[in-house]
């Protein structure tokens, strides 16, 4: 690297330094108002179902279909795991949703379908794995429709979405 170009990223660095330390809230502490108003309190952030389903269960339902393809057996058991823990933290979040009992609603359509897949792991049975992978694409596409969202459909993905995860097994 050039010595002008050294001192160019230095330079760019210190301006990068010096406006995040002089943007108010960010970087170094601020020193307290000199005004006696009270400090606004930063809105909570309360996420829509569609928020929690996108950021918690889509991504899982992807990777356990994937890992399943790879007959990734001790990857899949971790994301069905985590797929029920996303689940219930959406109904704890959202305990009703529409007027819908929403841990009621998720357990009767996923439970079955994920008991069946915990199954088909513990047994690395690949058929058994995308027939039960197939049944719980179906409720989740049911759960969509008695909510009346059945433009959301979701099925088993055909390719990876996450270019920085291998889905294979790892053999030690």
């Amino acid at each position: 690297m050039t010595k002008d170009r050294r001192l160019s990223n230095r330079c760019s660095y210190a301006l990068i330094v010096l406006l995040f330390v002089g943007v108010p809230g960010v970087g170094a502490a601020q020193a307290p108002s000199s005004s006696n108003a009270p400090a606004t309190p930063a809105p909570d952030y309360h996420p829509s179902m569609g928020d929690l389903m996108t950021m918690a269960v889509q991504p899982r339902h992807i990777k356990l279909g994937l890992a399943g393809k790879e007959r990734n057996w001790a990857y899949a058991a971790y994301e069905v795991s985590e797929l029920r823990n996303a689940f219930a933290r959406i109904a704890r979040t959202i305990p009703q949703y529409q007027s819908v009992d929403t841990a009621t609603l998720v357990t009767a359509l996923t439970k079955a379908p994920l008991d069946e897949l915990d199954q088909a792991i513990k047994a690395a049975n690949a058929a058994q794995f995308a027939e039960a992978y197939a049944r719980l694409t179906q409720a989740c596409n049911a759960c969509h429709q008695s909510q009346n969202h059945a433009f959301v459909v979701i099925m088993a993905p055909e390719t990876g979405i996450f270019p920085d995860q291998d889905f294979r097994q790892i053999s030690h």
